[in-house]
């Protein structure tokens, strides 16, 4: 773990292997844990992924999950993906080598036409138009009214799954020679400049501008399947409640809470 993320109170639980790290941190929130501990596998067994899915995971990948328990409200306290995307994002801009792959979520640098790396709503992170990270939010209500919230990042260091529905990459293909460990230090220490920079919600419209001048698609045909039914449209923005705003062919303005979100060929497509 950094430096920066041990000097603000961070705690680590570290396995060999474990079924799932998400579970692991769920089980500590509802045992009464306060929260603000990272929860770290070199090999995971059951992981999970968005919205239920199993999460496949390769040795020498990343598995990690956050535990907390912020003073927010359960609308606000979903914005925390977004959060979790400008830290991982930070962390790449910071850990690969010039040229290699270019993250434009620092906030001196802005993103330029260059940029490989993408945030693709709404948990996810592209390198080359395929996913890189998997970001998934789990939250508790707890008997003190507050929520313990499981924020788990996967990421794909040595390897990306195989026979996926969709792209997947690694930072091996990427041609970035880097382990999970020199990963998690710099994000764990990245996510304590974006949390603070969400403080407890007050600040998710800072953090939603980060987060759009590096979001794949915007101005783009998009298609978002939401339980089999699909809707299309130019995607516009993401509004100040993380929802995405979708113009349908009608003119439409649409915002979207939850989906699955494609671009490209999928997304033009008209049956």
């Amino acid at each position: 773990m950094g430096a920066k993320a041990k000097s603000a109170g961070y705690r680590l639980r570290a396995y060999d292997t474990v079924g799932s790290t998400t579970t692991e941190a769920i089980a500590a929130g509802a045992a009464g844990d306060p929260g603000g501990i990272w929860f770290v596998a070199t090999d995971q067994t059951a992981g999970r992924g968005r919205r239920g899915r199993v999460w496949q995971h390769t040795p020498g990948n990343l598995a990690a999950t956050l535990l907390i328990v912020p003073d927010a409200d359960p609308a606000v306290v979903a914005t925390l993906g977004f959060v979790a995307g400008v830290a991982i994002g930070t962390a790449l801009h910071s850990i690969l080598p010039a040229g290699t792959v270019k993250v434009g979520l620092d906030a001196a640098d802005g993103l330029d036409g260059t940029s490989r790396v993408a945030l693709k709503w709404p948990n996810d992170v592209l390198a080359d138009g395929a996913k890189l990270v998997g970001i998934g939010l789990e939250a508790t209500r707890r008997d003190d009214g507050r929520h313990a919230v499981a924020i788990g990042i996967g990421v794909n260091i040595v390897a990306a799954p195989a026979d996926l529905a969709y792209p997947a990459t690694s930072l091996a293909q990427l041609g970035a020679n880097r382990s999970a460990a020199d990963l998690f230090e710099v994000l764990s220490d990245a996510w304590v400049d974006a949390f603070g920079l969400w403080n407890d919600g007050r600040g998710i419209g800072a953090v939603l501008q980060r987060w759009r001048a590096s979001a794949a698609g915007i101005g783009a045909p998009v298609a978002v399947n939401q339980n089999g039914e699909i809707l299309r449209g130019i995607f516009e923005t993401i509004d100040d409640a993380g929802r995405l705003i979708i113009r349908t062919d009608d003119d439409h303005r649409v915002a979207i809470t939850a989906g699955d979100v494609h671009f490209g060929a999928t997304a033009s497509a008209r049956s």
